[in-house]
């Protein structure tokens, strides 16, 4: 069987201290370790496009959401998990390229809507099919069964910590 990174890291734990069971240290070690290699390819892939992955973010929130393709920013930052002035500085930037724009909500006028404009709809769908591109080609290394038994294994475990988790809302 081939070795990773991980299982020299175990070796060593097992002969310096066999008494402690490290197992769950190779789990999460190789989720850290899978999640640095991914995010990475993501990265790369994202500034084909100029794009950062929290700008990413906010474009495919936006056209998820389903046509207008228009969210507030309360909404879009909730949905990424970040502060609002974090949220404020993708959205100008966005805004500068001309990939959203910021509008009256016609049903508050003490509120915003944030949009996609039609290069931002372009842009966000050329970058999702080389998104999924990339994320196909970082699990290529398991078959399709493998795929889904990871799904329901990791969904699983999703649940079960967000549920003990009183912070974490779905």
């Amino acid at each position: 069987m081939q070795e990773d990174h991980i299982d020299a890291i175990l070796a060593q734990w097992a002969e310096e201290r066999p008494d402690v069971n490290v197992a769950s240290m190779g789990i999460l070690g190789r989720i850290s370790r899978i999640s640095a290699l991914s995010d990475r390819a993501v990265k790369d892939n994202h500034g084909r496009y100029q794009l950062h992955p929290g700008e990413f973010d906010v474009l495919a929130t936006l056209r998820r959401s389903g046509a207008p393709y228009q969210l507030t920013p309360t909404a879009l930052f909730k949905s990424a998990l970040l502060t609002s002035g974090a949220m404020t500085n993708r959205l100008d930037k966005l805004e500068r390229a001309g990939l959203v724009e910021r509008t009256m909500d016609p049903a508050d006028r003490r509120s915003l809507l944030v949009r996609l404009t039609g290069s931002g709809i372009e842009l966000i769908d050329e970058v999702l099919l080389s998104h999924v591109s990339t994320q196909r080609t970082l699990l290529s290394g398991l078959s399709e069964e493998e795929q889904s038994q990871l799904a329901a294994l990791l969904r699983k475990w999703l649940i079960a910590l967000e549920g003990s988790d009183p912070h974490c809302s779905k």
